[in-house]
């Protein structure tokens, strides 16, 4: 308790942020809906979001060490508030494109600088408690930024200031703390290619968990929306994914901890497109069939990025986990950015069942370049311990990259 109370501050700016940012995507969806967007429009939006969150991740520490931690918490607030609050300004769907950039810098920038602040301020008697924590927090307030859904009106300006009003909000705790700024960190050296050189499956697990997560948060409400969902129900589906998520990672670890990461990943990926089958094919649920549907969809495409990125960090050197960690945001951001986008278009084209066809599509690739990687017969003198890797900011590499050491000197 002792722990948490001293990292109050951080935890409640994760909160208020996690919040106002994890509920913009779903409503500009239904915005778009009630406004007449095109279906290709609305996805084009979830993109423009991890473009800008891309953008920020690399321009953070650089703004970091011009300005200082709280000034840049500041200046990333306020592009985000701006970002929300300029949907209320216009109904033009690429105008909010370019909003939704901005905010995604916001996320990215937020995050590093709160990442960076904890990663400074723990030690590594409590490392482990500290980040758990600060897991817990985000995935909490993930899963109540999806409920928010329920009471937010589409396409009304009390909603988007709502969420203005939060994301503002988050620079308080933060700013206001006594914890004292901690030294800037070095932005990462990008080196895409080291994760492919480590593992070239943990990079298709990148893939293909960006390609299921980010087209399930952006373009999921079309989804729900062509299936006959009310408002209130569509919170309740994405929250419904959401927890599925956070509920998959015990098994999960335990699995990956034990067996061959290699086997896990294609087992989870055959149990993803079973549940993209029971999903697309599916007519006439009752709603809470849907719910149990969306948890499974969870539960099986959650935990792959922890996982690849696990059997990534097998194969590499204690020096080397930093950039690997980068290298592996880096694929994540480029399924991420794209996904949203191509699975519009096909739900434009062919109806709401094509997201699933097309995330069961990317998961049979998984399996067979899994199958294929199988026949290499790789071994690793080490085996880093399962843990559990939110995709908030390319410090997220930094913060746990001792407890990965730690859980190597007990192996």
């Amino acid at each position: 308790m002792r722990l948490v109370i001293s990292f109050a501050s951080l935890f409640l700016s994760v909160i208020l942020l996690q919040l106002s940012s994890g509920s913009v995507g779903p409503l500009d969806a239904l915005s778009g809906l009630s406004l007449n967007f095109t279906t290709a429009q609305i996805g084009f939006l979830g993109s423009a979001h991890f473009a800008g969150f891309f953008i920020g991740c690399w321009w953070a520490p650089r703004l970091m060490g011009n300005v200082g931690h709280s000034r840049a918490f500041a200046a990333f607030t306020a592009l985000g508030t701006i970002g929300i609050l300029g949907h209320i300004l216009t109904d033009n769907p690429y105008a909010w494109a370019a909003l939704r950039i901005g905010q995604g810098i916001c996320v990215a920038g937020c995050y590093t600088v709160i990442e960076a602040w904890l990663h400074a301020k723990v030690t590594n008697e409590n490392r482990g408690r500290a980040t758990g924590a600060y897991r817990l927090a985000d995935i909490t307030a993930s899963l109540g930024a999806q409920l928010m859904i329920s009471v937010l009106p589409p396409a009304h300006y009390v909603s988007y200031t709502l969420l203005a009003l939060l994301c503002t909000a988050a620079l308080l705790p933060l700013t206001l703390s006594r914890l004292r700024p901690p030294e800037t960190p070095k932005a990462p050296r990008l080196t895409p290619g080291l994760a492919w050189a480590r593992s070239p499956l943990a990079v298709a697990g990148v893939l293909v968990a960006a390609l299921s997560s980010a087209s399930f948060r952006m373009v999921g409400p079309i989804y729900a929306t062509g299936v006959g969902l009310q408002t209130g129900q569509i919170a309740l589906f994405l929250a419904s994914f959401v927890a599925g998520g956070a509920l998959a990672q015990y098994p999960a670890g335990w699995l990956a901890d034990r067996y061959d990461r290699r086997w896990v990943l294609i087992w989870l990926s055959v149990a993803a497109i079973g549940s993209c089958i029971l999903t697309a094919t599916t007519t006439g649920l009752p709603t809470v069939g849907i719910m149990l549907t969306a948890a499974l969809f969870g539960l099986t495409t959650f935990p792959i990025f922890s996982i690849a990125a696990a059997h990534a960090h097998d194969f590499a050197a204690s020096e080397e986990r930093i950039a690997l960690s980068a290298a592996l945001m880096f694929w994540y951001a480029v399924g991420a950015i794209a996904a949203p986008w191509i699975a519009s278009l096909l739900i434009e084209w062919y109806g709401p069942p094509a997201l699933f066809v097309m995330i069961a599509l990317g998961h049979a690739f998984l399996v067979v370049f899994g199958l294929i990687r199988m026949q290499s017969r790789r071994s690793s003198d080490t085996r880093t311990r399962y843990i559990y890797t939110p995709r908030s900011s390319f410090m997220v590499g930094r913060l746990l990259s001792n407890t990965r050491e730690r859980a190597n000197k007990k192996n």
